[in-house]
């Protein structure tokens, strides 16, 4: 019994080290095709976006800029979800705290060239971006390498074999990877149609961008728990104590949607007045337009957000979760606020609410599979 019980646990430890492998080696080949995109074709991408010569020449001057970026963030990204997946979630939070303080120092000095550094504008953004990465990525690599204690991964795990495991965390994984991708890529689309609709509603969405991402922090975090929770409560075989968990999650989305709701809509005056004088009536008008529609969306992207990417995903629902992510998008949201801004030439509000519109429909979809109990999955380490 103790030498079973001694060879499970080995067992779940060496499939747990071929988890990161793969998730590093993963994270390595998307940072390698992001990078060289942003090399190769950076006016090209920006072009995507916008049709303004001025805004594309210092998008692509951010891209080129970003080019190593884009391994810190994936690096940093891999390591912060491991460390939750064991319960390890204060260091992470530690650490991107203190990088937001180095982005957030580091704009300020290398944007306008305060403190005797140098006056580098939409570079300097990028560079301080850079640094704010790099001192997350290489945080949390000290920390998996030298202090974890639970996972004991290092440098040479990273050349371990993983063939028991991949056949399993592709069959996981690759509709996650889809799914994202296809979904990342409408969402890029959103903002493309955005870019066409004329400066002012550009501007007007950047402002709306922080307040968006204040109110979404809390969200993200309990998205994570969620997956965590629901695969620990699966991997112990209680299905039962899941589909509880999910519907308590369920109940905090639409909590934290209400709640984010509020936060945007009594911060979004002082938030655009902030603004002065640099931007437009305009544009301020359809700032004003934007955030309401977005304290109205964030309770329904609240609530699925917690339930597509963390319990059903954590539940193994994940291949389901790949057409149910991208058919609202693709088939819905897109067609519904191209033909709002491009055709009807609605108002803002309009034109936000239908290219957002997928996330009710998500909404209504993820409670109905949530009760149907279909999403549970068995999911195996490779091992057994």
């Amino acid at each position: 019994g103790m030498k079973k019980a001694n060879d499970n646990v080995e067992k779940a430890d060496i499939s747990l080290k071929q988890t990161v492998c793969l998730m590093l080696r993963l994270m390595l080949f998307f940072a390698t095709i992001f990078a060289i995109g942003a090399i190769a074709m950076p006016k090209l991408i920006m072009t995507s976006y916008t049709d303004k010569e001025e805004l594309i020449s210092l998008g692509a001057t951010y891209l080129r800029w970003s080019t190593l970026t884009f391994f810190f963030l994936g690096l940093s990204l891999v390591i912060a979800i491991v460390l939750r997946s064991v319960g390890q979630s204060r260091f992470p939070l530690y650490v991107s705290i203190g990088a937001l303080v180095v982005n957030l120092a580091g704009n300020y000095m290398l944007i306008f060239g305060h403190f005797g550094a140098p006056k580098m504008g939409i570079a300097g953004a990028a560079l301080a971006t850079f640094l704010a990465r790099g001192f997350e990525a290489f945080a949390d690599l000290f920390y998996l390498l030298v202090i974890d204690k639970k996972i004991g991964f290092k440098i040479h795990h990273f050349f371990m074999k993983t063939k028991t495991l991949l056949r399993e965390y592709l069959r996981v994984c690759i509709p996650v990877l889809i799914s994202d991708a296809i979904l990342a890529f409408g969402s890029n689309s959103v903002t493309m149609v955005i870019g066409h609709l004329g400066g002012d509603f550009v501007a007007a969405n950047s402002i709306t961008t922080v307040t968006q991402q204040l109110s979404t922090v809390l969200i993200q975090g309990v998205c994570q728990a969620g997956a965590i929770i629901t695969g620990q409560s699966l991997g112990k075989g209680r299905k039962e104590q899941a589909e509880e968990q999910g519907w308590l999650f369920l109940g905090m989305g639409f909590a934290l949607g209400f709640l984010s709701a509020l936060f945007i809509f009594f911060t979004k005056t002082p938030v655009i007045l902030s603004y002065g004088k640099e931007t437009t009536a305009e544009a301020v008008s359809i700032a004003y337009q934007l955030l309401n529609a977005i304290s109205l969306i964030i309770i329904f992207q609240a609530t699925n957000s917690i339930m597509t990417k963390g319990v059903l995903r954590g539940g193994g629902d994940t291949k389901v979760l790949m057409f149910a992510d991208n058919i609202f998008l693709w088939a819905m949201a897109l067609p519904l606020g191209m033909l709002a801004g491009f055709v009807f030439h609605l108002p803002a509000f309009w034109i936000y609410f239908f290219l957002k519109s997928d996330q009710i429909a998500k909404t209504i979809w993820c409670v109905w599979r949530l009760r149907s109990r279909k999403w549970i999955k068995k999911i195996s380490t490779g091992n057994n």
